[in-house]
């Protein structure tokens, strides 16, 4: 059954979806299965899979208000090679829509149930807030991958990240974790990427993960081309950086495995 990985912070600009993306195309490239689901109302994680958002039958939006199935949602990602469950502006009605339903905190988890079995990796894209939506995600997920820069205010907005996911996992699934920290747009040659890192290093250090995303100018392009890292620059520093984290996510959850078994 899929692991599934809600790809949170409530700060922006933070790197989730160029994770979400490259993750999930890595992902695919160690012949794992992987649905990627957009839940923030933006879509770009939709365009950066080469999806056209403007021009979608069926999203996101549906699946949440019961308009239709996810499997009736679903397009294939070309360039990445995973499913994906597209989203556009349709998605910011779903804070009002969702209001009224039953079960309102619980419709991504029900509407994932039936395909589970499918994938062996589902990695949803959050928005940077924590809503109805972000909340939907948690509620789905096994654990929460969060990227994060190295700079002071990342420190302060990590700390309610935390306590959100505490208080979810509390109240909605209590099975949820920090599946891990992210460290994106990397730059070693600062001082205080150093010194945050090393304080995350103290306080995180079983759930940091030792794959770093550098700052490099084809990830940022690579999303106007509608393809991940992987595909259109192969050889960046990038990609290169986002094949390890599959690995080192892959390596993970077999230790996990393991323990749980032993």
């Amino acid at each position: 059954m899929a692991r599934v990985f809600a790809i949170a912070n409530q700060k922006g600009g933070v790197g989730k979806t160029t994770t979400c993306v490259n993750l999930a195309a890595s992902l695919v490239a160690t012949r794992r299965r992987v649905l990627l689901i957009d839940l923030d109302p933006q879509g770009n994680a939709t365009t950066g899979s080469g999806v056209d958002k403007l021009n979608l039958e069926h999203s996101i939006y549906d699946v949440l208000t019961g308009e239709c199935s996810l499997v009736e949602a679903m397009q294939f990602s070309e360039h990445g090679g995973y499913q994906l469950l597209p989203a556009n502006r349709d998605l910011t009605a779903a804070e009002v829509s969702l209001l009224n339903m039953p079960a309102k905190e619980k419709r991504l988890r029900e509407a994932l149930a039936p395909v589970r079995e499918n994938y062996d990796y589902i990695l949803i894209d959050c928005p940077p807030s924590l809503s109805m939506l972000t909340v939907n995600a948690l509620a789905a997920s096994d654990g929460v991958i969060i990227p994060m820069q190295c700079e002071y205010y990342a420190l302060e907005g990590l700390t309610d990240l935390v306590n959100s996911i505490q208080r979810i996992a509390g109240a909605l699934n209590p099975e949820l974790r920090i599946e891990g920290l992210l460290r994106t747009m990397y730059d070693p040659r600062s001082s205080l990427t150093n010194e945050v890192s090393d304080q995350l290093k103290a306080h995180f250090s079983d759930q940091l993960y030792e794959t770093v995303i550098p700052r490099n100018v084809r990830l940022a392009e690579a999303p106007s081309h509608g393809m991940p890292a992987l595909e259109y620059d192969k050889q960046s520093k990038g990609a290169q950086a986002y094949l390890a984290l599959a690995g080192e996510l892959s390596r993970r959850q077999r230790r996990s495995a393991r323990a749980v078994t032993a």
